[in-house]
């Protein structure tokens, strides 16, 4: 009998209905009704460096415009360049304005089947650093595509490859490393993945089934960080771990060398604001700001309101498939950590800009 009248019940209708929505993912484009405060960041509380962004493809001069426009005082450069490519690159921002940018070089895997490429590959950084080169990256193809002679799948943390993030620190050049990718990108590309739409732009993105787990990967190369105490690492997109904020701090209190930046990860890290404050307060002297995207004067703007301010609810910057269907948080940072976050941190890893 009751649960007749709950059938007939015009309340418990209205709250138990569902529907059958045919209107594709892609044009669902709702609009916030949210009365809040909104302020518009023109300009930072203090000049900035951007310490992770790409700018192989851009336009010196246009890049220079838009970091004049919106207060960044430098940019660096990783170039995805290798070879005599990758000096050209270095060359073609030096000779726009060396005070202006500077550049990271990227590791190149040409050779890795062959018996000298590590004593190769020290020859190759050592290269980029005499012509100007501050900086080093692995990417995420280690641990995740390349191969040794045997075809096997190369550890991130190879012990072959010691000698080359031992120069790196003799060098006196940080190391970044991108390893991993967000949570998401190691699960299926289905309803339930929160980047789906991400995926689905860039399916090639997607490493579901790969041969190591996205914490397999994070701990080679924790490892990684720890046989090589003599060497700084930068530790991009928060580590790869910005969903796990609990983890990236262990890590970071079990490894002084290392260094994270927040390049991409203002999506992560702005949908859990009260979290992310009390990490940036907590290692407000090892976070590096970086952007991560195709340099635009109102992508650094959203950057500056996310960490200067209290706003609510509001778009966090992203390429053109965004990361995931939801908006940030600002989290009003004091200006003691802006200052490091956004210029003083960068400044201890570039000797040649005052």
């Amino acid at each position: 009998m009751m649960s007749e009248q709950n059938t007939q019940d015009k309340f418990i209708a209205m709250v138990s209905a569902t529907a059958d929505v045919m209107l594709p993912l892609s044009d669902f484009h709702p609009r916030c009704m949210l009365t809040t405060p909104r302020h518009q960041v023109l300009l930072p509380r203090f000049p900035v460096i951007d310490y992770h962004n790409h700018l192989d493809a851009q336009d010196p001069k246009h890049v220079l415009d838009i970091m004049d426009a919106c207060g960044i005082e430098h940019i660096v450069n990783i170039t995805m360049k290798v070879g005599e490519e990758a000096i050209r690159m270095i060359d073609r921002y030096r000779t726009a304005d060396a005070t202006r940018f500077s550049t990271i070089g990227w590791m190149d895997w040409t050779g890795v089947e062959r018996d000298d490429f590590v004593s190769v590959s020290i020859d190759r950084l050592e290269r980029l650093v005499e012509h100007g080169a501050i900086g080093f990256k692995f990417w995420k193809d280690l641990g995740l595509s390349v191969r040794d002679a045997s075809g096997q799948l190369l550890h991130v943390d190879d012990e072959s490859l010691a000698p080359i993030f031992d120069k790196a620190g003799q060098l006196g050049i940080p190391v970044m490393v991108h390893i991993g990718d967000p949570e998401a990108f190691f699960l299926p590309i289905d309803a339930n993945n929160e980047r789906y739409e991400e995926l689905a732009a860039h399916p090639d993105w997607s490493f579901f089934g790969a041969e190591f787990s996205k914490h397999e990967l994070l701990d080679q190369r924790d490892r990684v960080f720890k046989r090589h105490p003599g060497t700084t690492f930068v530790a991009a997109h928060i580590a790869e771990n910005a969903e796990d904020l609990q983890r990236v701090s262990a890590m970071l209190d079990a490894n002084p060398n290392v260094l994270v930046d927040i390049s991409a990860r203002a999506s992560e890290l702005g949908r859990q604001p009260y979290s992310a404050r009390k990490f940036f307060l907590r290692f407000a002297d090892r976070i590096l700001f970086g952007a991560d995207l195709v340099p635009e004067v109102e992508m650094y703007r959203l950057y500056y309101r996310f960490l200067e301010t209290a706003d609510e609810y509001f778009e966090y910057p992203t390429h053109a498939s965004r990361q995931g269907r939801w908006n940030i948080y600002g989290m009003d940072l004091p200006d003691d950590v802006l200052r490091k976050v956004y210029r003083d941190n960068a400044l201890r890893l570039l000797p040649n800009i005052k």
